[in-house]
């Protein structure tokens, strides 16, 4: 099973335009991996696109991606789904649409139904982004618990019980990832979870100060919506799982790719994600 965390940013992508901080300023100096483009994850064995953040088009050319069949979304927030114009990107030929010739095998869109009807409900005054997309023969949607091709299997278990949010349980053979970008805390309670090799988890405080010296207090309201680094271990340790990976990292954390290297020195099966990052197992 080969997986590659194609973005590794958060809401805001670093460097972040027109900032000139620290962090910033590197990325946009060195590029990759100081560099991080929105949230997004690629299974190469069957060509999955987890996500489409504004920037996808970057970080699929950044990592050599030749190839998407299918796209997966975990939720419907901007930073994960408003780069859904890559669907033109890769599958529209203005060329050949001008006389009348529809693309061959469209792009799989799916999720857990009510992510599905959230998507759809996205666009322009023109109507639904992806109801256009369907029209012109680009894509095809699909709501989906499971997806199975090959040796790979994808169960997509909702947050939950509106089922707006997805984690996704990627299974072969013997082995298994979790990926749980965003929008999961409290982390649901499930046996599937168990004894996984490794979970990448987005929503992760990290460090007591944040960018410019910014503390957030214990009453602060963001407090409800992201783990910190302790709560996370315990995540790890109650369901056995042998490795973690953060990803979601916020340029609003105000640390660069050298500085989260050194944090991971003083943890245990907790690592840092970056942009091209590949997993196998």
């Amino acid at each position: 099973m080969n997986v590659i965390i194609l973005g590794s940013g958060g809401c805001v992508s670093t460097p972040r335009a027109c900032c000139n901080c620290r962090v910033c300023t590197e990325a946009r100096q060195k590029g990759f991996p100081y560099a991080r483009t929105g949230c997004s994850l690629f299974i190469e064995d069957v060509n999955i696109l987890i996500d489409t953040p504004e920037d996808i088009n970057a970080s699929l050319n950044n990592s050599g991606i030749q190839k998407v069949e299918h796209i997966l979304y975990s939720h419907c927030d901007p930073d994960h789904t408003m780069g859904m114009r890559v669907i033109e990107q890769l599958k529209m030929d203005w060329l050949a649409d001008s006389l009348g010739k529809k693309p061959k095998n469209p792009i799989g869109i799916a999720s857990l139904p009510a992510i599905l009807e959230d998507i759809k409900m996205q666009g322009t005054k023109y109507g639904s982004s992806i109801a256009y997309y369907e029209a012109k023969g680009l894509a095809c949607t699909k709501a989906i618990r499971v997806f199975k091709q090959d040796s790979i299997l994808i169960q997509l278990v909702p947050v939950n019980q509106q089922e707006h949010v997805a984690i996704f349980i990627i299974c072969s053979n013997s082995k298994k990832i979790i990926y749980a970008p965003c929008d999961v805390k409290p982390f649901p309670k499930s046996e599937k979870f168990q004894g996984a090799d490794v979970l990448i988890i987005g929503n992760t405080i990290v460090g007591d100060k944040l960018k410019n010296g910014f503390v957030l207090n214990e009453d602060n309201p963001l407090r409800k919506e992201l783990f910190t680094l302790e709560e996370i271990d315990t995540i790890r340790k109650q369901h056995g799982i042998k490795e973690v990976i953060i990803t979601h990292l916020e340029e609003d954390w105000g640390k660069s790719y050298d500085d989260y290297i050194r944090l991971e020195r003083g943890l245990n099966g907790i690592h840092f994600a970056y942009d091209g990052l590949k997993i196998q197992l």
